[in-house]
């Protein structure tokens, strides 16, 4: 190949500066992944867009040599002449234009746009079943696989219907069976049979020898190219190396035809030290020693008696304690023939030549050492020990409850449809509303200013002030939930419905503003307010997209903040002090930052069934507890795994609450029993929390296989509030 030649077969290389990069942004759409999903977190492939490659018009670099500038601009004009002849041959397409770019300056090809009535086939206009490029997995239950094009369902009986089916292959395009060719069966029984496919092939036909016998000879080179001149040339690193063994050879460090020493014999004293090439033999366990059991005279209580001694005989040998019974004689001279021996000796014979030895290094550890030293909880004062007023509901199971924020009033619902209004204090019943339905979920609104509670029925969510309240705090409730003039309906139309009561006809006894949520929602089983006490959190039992809903009370509008669940969602939490929202599936929390809709961190947990979360007021460390009796401590910062798995209750756990100032948390068990532990998080990053149980509270009796249900604590004192399915809603004091 000559240098013009080779210099015409260069290929144009694309340069960095001919490379042009376009990032389109796009809007984010948070979307909830089941717990059996996996993927990135914090991540979106929808924020970037491929590159679209332009075609370079260009058929040759810039450095080519300019002698044989002129020698291929002639073969270019030749070969594009050639190209267009076969293009204008083969040509089924639009032609495309020729046009400058915008972006890079260089010419481009730019197609027309393809019309799919004209400019493009089908390849199932003749298929009899209309349901498109669809996995067929879908109708693996269903008795159709499909619909005809007059919208019938498509039944498939052949299998059933036509003898010959089990000569035929089932096509997923026309979902009909194919009959096959006995060519084709043929193939099926030659490989069935591990034959050769081909039935036309012999494996054992003579062989033919090409270039044996005369005339068939090669004498001709396989490669005709030249011989190097490598070939001619002694070679310069050969002689170096010859070099070297001739120096050698003259310093008399290699002395060529050296006589060979005669080989003498050696003695070694195999008596003078041990050899340390090999590790010492490890040491035979000795024989276990006789007891008293096995004495010719024993005292008496190691004497079996007659119902022993038959227990004994009827057991298998490999159940026994011990292979012998003990026997009694009055002197030596009276002791048999031991029959056991032989038998002995044999094991132990196994034992030391079959039985591996391994030396076992015996660990002298302090068992207190492994022990964590944890403080008393005396000193960890204060705490609930004693349940100090009860307040009952009759004939129901108390729910729920929840604490106002001054910690003197506490609320609580039953499956009766009764929300009470209770006197921490004094344990006095103030006011009680009945509902229609029974109640899911009471929960407080966190303002100070303001003083009301929400109620979640079934598909409803009500707001109630209670009574005995300061007017300036009255009439600033009264102004949040039932203003002179409504805020301004959303732009994006809601499914949700905001009543308020008539100014005229409403009273304390009713609510002031009613929540409809969409249907076949479901009971709201957990109601939770953000820290500022403007938005509101529902979860519903239903399993639609409008399990999880966001109310903000003063613009009086509602929003899903998932375009899609998948899974089911058990409980949310707001951050107490980021724009963070904790959201808990069957077995992961996934956390998510409201203000830029991405996903965090998911949390794996490791538990079944999660039934209860709460937040630390520090914002983090999480806890989770399950139906399988766990309870996991999570350390944001340390990682997505449980920092500690606490396993005290017996039964499932209904019910975790941190408090708002002292570090202590409860937990509330089926088993009717709440624990209280000691929780102290300090500033300090390097220093792991402190985590000791204080206190276990036994005040509820278990009913119907239900115990302590919820949990609250008092904001401003060491008291704990709790609600059983006994009906009982109890005080604890320190």
């Amino acid at each position: 190949m000559t240098a013009t030649e080779e210099h015409r077969r260069k290929r144009k290389q694309p340069t960095k500066d001919d490379m042009t990069h376009a990032v389109f942004h796009k809007a984010v759409d948070m979307v909830m992944h089941s717990d059996e999903e996996g993927g990135s977190i914090g991540s979106d492939s929808d924020d970037a867009v491929d590159e679209f490659p332009e075609i370079d018009a260009q058929s040759d670099t810039d450095e080519e040599d300019s002698n044989f500038e002129d020698d291929d601009d002639a073969e270019e004009e030749t070969e594009e002449e050639d190209a267009e002849s076969s293009d204008e041959d083969n040509h089924i397409f639009p032609k495309a234009k020729t046009v400058i770019s915008d972006i890079t300056g260089q010419p481009k090809r730019v197609y027309p746009e393809i019309e799919p009535e004209y400019d493009s086939d089908s390849s199932t206009e003749d298929a009899p079943n209309r349901v498109g490029n669809v996995p067929m997995h879908w109708y693996d239950d269903l008795p159709h696989v499909g619909y005809s094009i007059d919208g019938k369902k498509t039944k498939f009986l052949q299998t059933v219907e036509d003898p010959s089916s089990w000569t035929s292959a089932f096509d997923k395009n026309t979902q009909m069976d194919k009959s096959l060719t006995t060519e084709e069966l043929d193939i099926i029984r030659r490989l069935h049979a591990n034959e050769v496919p081909d039935a036309e092939y012999d494996p054992y036909e003579p062989m033919t020898e090409w270039f044996t016998g005369k005339g068939k000879e090669e004498i001709m080179p396989l490669s005709a190219a030249p011989e190097p001149k490598r070939r001619w040339i002694p070679s310069k690193w050969e002689k170096q190396k010859v070099m070297k063994i001739v120096r050698a050879i003259r310093q008399g460090r290699i002395i060529p035809n050296k006589p060979k020493a005669t080989a003498q014999q050696q003695f070694y004293p195999i008596w003078s030290e041990v050899s340390t090439s090999h590790a010492p033999p490890l040491p035979a366990p000795k024989p276990k020693l006789p007891t008293n059991s096995e004495s010719y005279n024993p005292p008496e209580e190691y004497l079996p008696t007659e119902a022993e001694r038959k227990e004994w005989e009827n057991l298998d040998a490999e159940d026994r304690d011990r292979d012998y019974l003990p026997q009694k004689y009055s002197s030596l001279r009276l002791v048999p023939g031991y029959d056991r021996f032989i038998k002995e000796r044999f094991n132990r014979q196994l034992d030391l030549y079959l039985a591996p030895r391994v030396q076992r290094v015996k660990l002298n550890i302090d068992p207190q050492s492994l022990i964590p030293k944890l403080p008393s909880p005396s000193s960890l004062k204060p705490f609930p020990v004693y349940k100090s007023l009860s307040f009952l509901h009759k004939d129901s199971l108390a729910r729920c409850l929840s604490v106002s924020p001054d910690g003197a009033w506490v609320i609580s619902g039953d499956d009766n449809g009764v929300v009470s209004l209770w006197e921490v204090t004094v344990g006095r019943e103030v006011k009680r509303w009945k509902f229609t339905s029974k109640i899911g979920s009471v929960e407080w609104c966190p303002r100070t200013d303001v003083s009301y509670f929400v109620v979640g029925i079934e598909e409803t969510i009500y707001f109630v002030i209670p009574p005995n309240l300061l007017s300036s705090v009255y009439n600033l409730t009264y102004k949040l939930l039932a203003p002179a003039t409504l805020p301004p309906p959303p732009e994006v139309p809601s499914p949700i419905k905001w009543t308020t009561a008539s100014s005229t006809s409403w009273s304390i006894d009713h609510p002031i503003l009613t929540v409809q949520l969409p249907q076949t929602s479901g009971l709201p089983k957990q109601l939770v307010w953000h820290r500022r006490g403007d938005y509101l959190a529902s979860v519903s039992s239903g399993t639609n997209l409008g399990g999880v809903w966001i109310h903000q009370v003063t613009r009086r509008h509602s929003q899903a903040p998932f375009k899609k669940i998948k899974g089911s969602v058990q409980l949310v939490l707001f951050h107490p002090l980021k724009p963070h929202f904790f959201v808990a599936t069957q077995q992961y929390v996934r956390i998510y930052n409201l203000s830029e809709q991405l996903l965090l961190k998911t949390l794996v947990p490791g538990i079944k069934w999660i039934s209860s979360m709460d937040v630390h007021p520090s914002g983090d460390h999480v806890i989770v507890g399950g139906y399988d009796r766990k309870l996991c401590w999570f350390d944001l910062e340390l990682s997505d795994k449980p920092y500690k798995v606490l396993r005290y209750h017996t039964r499932a756990i209904r019910s975790l609450h941190f408090h708002p100032t002292y570090p202590l948390f409860a937990s509330s068990s089926d088993d009717g029993t709440i624990q209280v532990f000691h929780a102290r998080v300090y500033n300090d990053l390097m220093t792991d929390p402190l985590i000791v149980p204080l206190k276990i509270l036994r005040g509820h009796q278990v009913k119907d296989g239900l115990g302590a249900l919820q949990v609250k604590w008092c904001n401003h004192h060491p008291w704990l509030l709790s609600g059983g399915a006994d009906g009982s809603v109890n005080v604890w004091c320190s």
